[in-house]
């Protein structure tokens, strides 16, 4: 899979860019705030829906525009497709695939598949489960597109359910909630588990060859326990917990079981990564968390665009190296620099210099 085209309308600070992509590596070089990320970020949202630096949508339309347009020529198993998404803050977007309006954005899911690593990455270390719970989430989309509307339906059923719990509607109103609670929830529960299951050898391997000296491994941390890769046993455990914790989900106002109270467990050697882990560690492990999930996808048969966003300042040598190691098996590769010796030695890349507003392939 890559990108052939690229063309952005009122994105962030680009009133109108048009690129095209060579197969390979492609580096945009600028100084921070130049709009370099703002690339990678589309890119990124076109795989998503969602932004991995901004949780709303306003921000991505430029000051004065109503909307802002991603479009895209993509070249997927010998197919080429044409991805159009506008972008609203105040309704719904809207997408469109090979010119056909399609009733929902979800339906381009799986059209541009990417693994971004970026320096926030460190927060999946050092930061809240829902960090943790969104790098889980994404990974299943990017595997499974149609998980993105059990995700969704699982957020309308916590909401619904949690405004019935404050204001202590009674038992009987919650019945049907329960059951959807039961039903869905176990299914996003059983289906993180199973990723977990299958992304933990890619990314200990990974971690292992960055010399690392503890091991790292990777399960689920439910907040219910006793929950497997087994969807009928979780329902049952999922029913059994919601019994035994409804007097104090009516005294508290919100539900207390399901997996939005998840975790994604990081373990090195004896000691959970959080709290223990060194700065370097936790470099280590964001890397080997996104190359495993790069691995893994690759090896289901996907060929993801590997998305490097200003993350080689962050890393010493021998980090950089690795992850350059990565850019040569993937069929495209996007990368962000501030600077050109910040890139690895023997990188080979199309290179392209950011000025805000504008891109340019030789130094001007």
């Amino acid at each position: 899979m890559r990108i052939n085209q690229l063309s952005l309308t009122s994105f962030r600070s680009y009133p109108q860019l048009d690129l095209t992509f060579q197969p390979g590596a492609t580096t945009f070089i600028g100084d921070n705030g130049s709009g370099k990320t703002n690339i990678a970020e589309a890119i990124i949202y076109l795989s998503f829906l969602s932004s991995h630096r901004v949780s709303q949508n306003q921000p991505l339309i430029a000051l004065g525009a109503e909307q802002a347009v991603i479009r895209a020529e993509i070249t997927r198993d010998d197919r080429t497709l044409q991805v159009d998404l506008e972008i609203n803050s105040n309704k719904a977007n809207r997408a469109r695939l090979n010119q056909n309006p399609v009733r929902s954005q979800r339906e381009i899911l799986g059209a541009c598949q990417s693994v971004y690593f970026s320096p926030e990455d460190l927060d999946l270390v050092k930061g809240e489960p829902t960090t943790r719970r969104d790098f889980l989430d994404k990974l299943l989309i990017t595997r499974s597109p149609r998980l993105a509307g059990v995700m969704s339906d699982y957020e309308r059923i916590i909401k619904q359910r949690n405004a019935l719990l404050k204001t202590r509607s009674p038992q009987s109103s919650l019945i049907p909630w329960n059951e959807q609670l039961i039903s869905v929830g176990s299914a996003l529960t059983t289906e993180r588990i199973r990723l977990c299951e299958a992304l933990n050898p890619w990314a200990a391997e990974n971690y292992a060859n960055l010399n690392e000296v503890r091991p790292m491994e990777i399960s689920y941390k439910s907040s219910t326990k006793e929950l497997s890769n087994s969807l009928e046993e979780n329902k049952i455990i999922l029913e059994r917990k919601l019994e035994e914790v409804q007097y104090q989900e009516v005294e508290r106002g919100v539900t207390l079981v399901g997996p939005h109270r998840d975790d994604l467990h990081l373990q090195l050697g004896q000691f959970p990564a959080k709290g223990y882990a060194s700065h370097g560690e936790s470099w280590s492990i964001a890397i080997s968390l996104r190359l495993g999930a790069f691995n893994l996808l690759k090896s289901e048969g996907a060929e993801p665009i590997l998305i490097l966003d200003d993350v080689f300042s962050e890393l010493d040598t021998y980090r950089r190296m690795q992850l350059m190691k990565t850019t040569q098996i993937a069929e495209q590769t996007i990368i962000t620099a501030a600077v050109e010796s910040d890139l690895p030695p023997g990188l080979e890349t199309q290179r392209l210099y950011v000025q805000p507003g504008r891109v340019f392939s030789a130094r001007q």
